[in-house]
């Protein structure tokens, strides 16, 4: 709301005579002078809702720099216990043959077989068990960089059995 003004005639001359004037002033104009710190009270409320977004937009980026990095280091940790897990898994192996072959021979007896194979064993499992979180470390690395898939261009059961489920020619990462 605001205040009005203006001549009230119907000829040129009269437009300047003082009784032709009327004014219209009311509570608006006094409002609109007088708002109680309003504008600059909705103004710091403005400022302040910005820095918030800002605020809450840098700590995003942040976190999803964090994730990337944090992902790509547990890539690289992974990869290297992978390595020595996988030579773990060759030792024991080359141990249950050449124990087997022992055996045979008749130079140690079946449980000396037995606790080397529960070695070569335990050992697989936590090769599998790092495979496994290598997996998950990429698909979240894959999640931190914004990318992901559609559930159509996942491989089927058969295609994994036959083993050539990767990669697919029409498959596309959705963002």
């Amino acid at each position: 709301m605001s205040a009005s003004g203006g001549y009230d005639s119907s000829s040129f001359s009269n437009w300047v005579t003082a009784p032709s004037r009327f004014w219209s002033l009311g509570p608006a104009l006094a409002q609109t002078l007088f708002d109680g710190g309003l504008r600059r009270a909705q103004t710091d409320q403005a400022i302040a809702a910005y820095d918030a977004n800002v605020a809450a937009y840098r700590q995003t980026v942040l976190t999803g720099f964090k994730e990337v990095e944090d992902n790509l280091a547990a890539l690289r940790i992974l990869e290297e216990e992978a390595a020595i897990q996988n030579e773990a898994v060759q030792s024991a192996r080359q141990s249950v043959a050449l124990t087997t072959n022992q055996y045979k021979a008749g130079i140690v007896n079946y449980l000396n077989v037995v606790v080397v194979q529960a070695a070569a064993l335990a050992n697989e499992r936590n090769a599998v068990d790092v495979q496994n979180r290598r997996l998950a470390a990429s698909v979240l690395l894959i999640k931190a960089l914004g990318g992901g898939w559609n559930a159509s261009e996942l491989p089927t059961p058969d295609e994994l059995a036959r083993g050539d489920a990767y990669p697919r020619k029409n498959a596309t990462v959705a963002r």
